[in-house]
């Protein structure tokens, strides 16, 4: 094979990998199922002791200051291996899956460009961001 041949060929190759990311796009029910449903299991429960429940309780949080940024920030989500504009998708995608009824007619969803700057710094003492905004969230 003349070296010409083989550079169209690897060429090839290469922008056929390169195509490969847009062929395989997931939608968030999927990233929900490889990122998230290990812990959080299919359903949303809760894991007692462990992992908090989504179902029925994660829409709350964006009642109270703060709340909004903390579900991007728990350390699982921001370091979650999606782009930012997957990553939003999912957070969406699990507001209304698991708890639709509680989301404020205010919400606006959240972006890309909110993702990126929120996942930037994630939480380091969650149980004590956790426990801050439920009491918030007890005292509305």
């Amino acid at each position: 094979m003349s070296v010409a041949r083989a550079a169209v060929r690897l060429l090839a190759v290469a922008l056929s990998l390169a195509a490969a990311p847009a062929a395989y796009a997931w939608d968030a029910a999927t990233h929900y199922a490889l990122h998230c449903q290990g812990c959080h299991l299919a359903d949303g429960s809760e894991t007692p002791g462990k992992v908090p429940p989504l179902a029925g309780s994660v829409a709350h949080f964006l009642r109270v200051p703060g709340g909004r940024e903390f579900l991007v920030r728990v350390p699982g989500v921001a370091s979650a291996p999606l782009s930012d504009a997957d990553l939003a998708a999912l957070l969406e995608w699990t507001l209304r899956r698991f708890d639709a009824a509680a989301i404020p007619a205010s919400h606006a969803p959240y972006t890309a460009e909110e993702v990126a700057r929120l996942r930037r710094d994630p939480l380091v003492d969650v149980a004590r961001v956790r426990s801050a905004l439920r009491a918030a969230l007890g005292e509305r």
